[in-house]
């Protein structure tokens, strides 16, 4: 569960504006604070699916999200993953 000075936070330090809250590189933060704190549950929840199957959906998100900004502008997807550390 994310706190809202958490979300806030995470838009602050991740928007392109003064005003930004829902671009790509904003989502992105957002869903992969989301993942990561779901994966710390389910490393001790081992049997709850259903969260499982939400987890799967919000890593499906993030991917489709990440794969537009790639095509878009190569630029900022590569300081986003960088600035995440997304990718191994």
């Amino acid at each position: 569960m994310m706190l809202k000075d958490q979300k806030t936070s995470i838009i602050e330090a991740n928007r392109t504006h003064e005003k930004d809250t829902g671009s790509p590189e904003v989502q992105v933060a957002i869903l992969t604070e989301r993942i990561n704190q779901l994966t710390e549950h389910l490393k001790i929840h081992i049997h709850d699916n259903h969260s499982r199957r939400g987890l799967y959906k919000m890593i499906g998100k993030r991917r489709s999200l990440l794969d537009y900004l790639a095509k878009k502008d190569v630029e900022r997807y590569r300081a986003l993953i960088a600035k995440l550390g997304i990718r191994k």
